[in-house]
C-alpha cells in the first residue's frame, strides 16, 4: 500500500467491483483507453484477470482510494500488454468520471517516480 495526501494506493480485491463497474462500464470514460465500455460480465472477468496477475508478474494495477471517504475513485499501476508479438510493460490508468481533472492521475504517478 502507497499513499500521497489524498490517496490510498493498494492491490485491488474482489469487494472493489461496484467501484470498478463505474470506471469499465462508463462509456465517455472507457473510450480514453478501450473501443467501448465493458458489460458488467466483462467487468467481472476484468478484475478476475489483474487479481490473477499479482500472483503471475508480481505487480499489476491497483486501486486508487479516496482518503476522506474511503471510496475507490480509479485504478492505476503497471501492466503486461501484448504489442507486436512480444510482451511490453505498460504504465495507465482510469478514473471515474467524476474525479477527472482534480490532480489524481498527477498525485498518482508522482508516486512511482
Amino acid at each position: 500500500m502507497i499513499e500521497t495526501k489524498r490517496l490510498i494506493i493498494r492491490e485491488m480485491v474482489q469487494s472493489d467491483y461496484d467501484a470498478l463497474c463505474k470506471i469499465l462500464c462508463d462509456e465517455e470514460v472507457m473510450r480514453t483507453s478501450y473501443e467501448s465500455a465493458f458489460s458488467l460480465e466483462e467487468a467481472q472477468n476484468w478484475l478476475n484477470r489483474h487479481l490473477k496477475r499479482y500472483e503471475e508478474y508480481g505487480f499489476g494495477l491497483w486501486a486508487v482510494v479516496l482518503k476522506e471517504t474511503n471510496e475507490m475513485i480509479g485504478q492505476c499501476g503497471l501492466i503486461m500488454q501484448n504489442w507486436r508479438e512480444k510482451e511490453i510493460l505498460e504504465i495507465g490508468y482510469l478514473f471515474q468520471k467524476a474525479y477527472w481533472h482534480k490532480g489524481y492521475a498527477t498525485d498518482q504517478a508522482f508516486i512511482r517516480r
